[in-house]
């Protein structure tokens, strides 16, 4: 398939710069996948859409405040995103002006308050068009809570804010490593977790550390032709054993996002017929004309146009559904992507 077949035209100002005034108060948009209806409701309701019996699984990863500039010798400004550690304690990072920012350049990243919060060498130059770079001394995640910024999309056109390091924050967030938000969790709220369970369904978490895999555009002209970068996931043994049950008892799984839904699917079993626990990384790419083997339901957000995500959805519930629903959705003036409204599909 074409990239340019999962393109949309969606007007700017639907485009969400900032969450909503309450967290748990955006629309919801349903789908059921099976008669195409479409049901315009909010997020404060979506209890009363779930199957009874149910497993609902969350990604609990936190994001970091992975974004952080660095002053270069001749004192250019250079904005580094810090993907992933390495086991030798370098970092995996990307970076603004890429092409200009070669091995062996230096950078000293600076607190609040001026002080050199730490320096750094890129130190290898990588095929993905990463680099890695290595520190004075190891840094911890204090580094990041002092010369870190929440990693807010390029789409979100201001800089962060105190609010922001909440917000763009699921309720359950436990293990830092996100550079992105799992974003359809963000719409959770204690209340609305109370009413899921008091239905009777079961939440249960895994990790995805969401990375560039997730993010990242397509930019070839087949789908075919786009390479994810790999992403670290966890399944805990308690995950592992409640959602291997459900599928053996016929029981609706639920996935509350697409990092979800790829950790599901990256960790099946087929020959066994059981989620596998323990940790694993993916690249999986869901196209269309994918077997889902473990989901039957999804809650995700409104996706940006030839992504990834919207390839995933439509591969979900169909590309003629998604399409007439997102365009439901503007008509309806739904607000899209990150801090944006919800969808489930069922």
């Amino acid at each position: 398939m074409k990239t340019k077949e999962f393109f949309f035209d969606l007007p700017e100002e639907l485009i969400a710069q900032t969450p909503s005034e309450r967290r748990g108060a955006s629309h919801l948009l349903v789908l059921d996948k099976t008669t195409g209806k479409l049901t315009d409701s909010s997020m404060e309701d979506f209890a009363s859409f779930l199957p009874e019996d149910a497993v609902m699984v969350i990604n609990n990863s936190k994001v970091r405040k992975a974004r952080a500039y660095g002053i270069s010798g001749s004192g250019g400004k250079v904005e580094f995103l810090f993907l992933e550690e390495n086991a030798d304690q370098t970092w995996n990072v990307m970076v603004t002006k890429s092409k200009k920012q070669k091995s062996g350049k230096e950078y000293v990243f600076h607190a609040p308050d001026g002080r050199i919060g730490a320096s750094a060498q890129i130190i290898r130059e990588n095929p993905d068009g990463t680099k890695t770079v290595s520190f004075n001394a190891p840094i911890t995640e204090a580094f990041f809570q002092e010369c870190g910024h929440v990693p807010l999309p390029p789409y979100i056109k201001r800089e962060d804010t105190f609010s922001d390091e909440s917000r763009y924050q699921t309720i359950y967030a436990r293990p830092e490593g996100s550079v992105a938000a799992p974003t359809a969790g963000l719409h959770f709220t204690g209340e609305i977790l109370d009413s899921i369970r008091e239905r009777g369904v079961q939440v249960v978490p895994v990790t995805l550390h969401v990375g560039p895999g997730t993010f990242l555009p397509m930019r070839v002209d087949d789908i075919e032709d786009h390479h994810m970068h790999y992403e670290r996931y966890e399944v805990p043994e308690d995950t592992a054993r409640i959602v291997t049950d459900a599928k053996a008892n016929n029981r609706p799984v639920i996935a509350v996002g697409t990092t979800s839904i790829r950790t599901l699917e990256s960790a099946w079993d087929s020959v066994h017929g059981m989620l596998t626990p323990g940790q694993g990384r993916t690249n999986l790419f869901i196209t269309p004309g994918f077997t889902y083997r473990v989901a039957n339901h999804l809650l995700t957000n409104f996706h940006t146009p030839e992504s990834t995500l919207l390839v995933l959805v439509s591969a979900f519930a169909g590309k003629d559904l998604i399409f007439s629903a997102y365009h439901h959705a503007i008509e309806r003036r739904y607000h899209f992507f990150s801090y944006g409204d919800a969808m489930f599909i069922r």
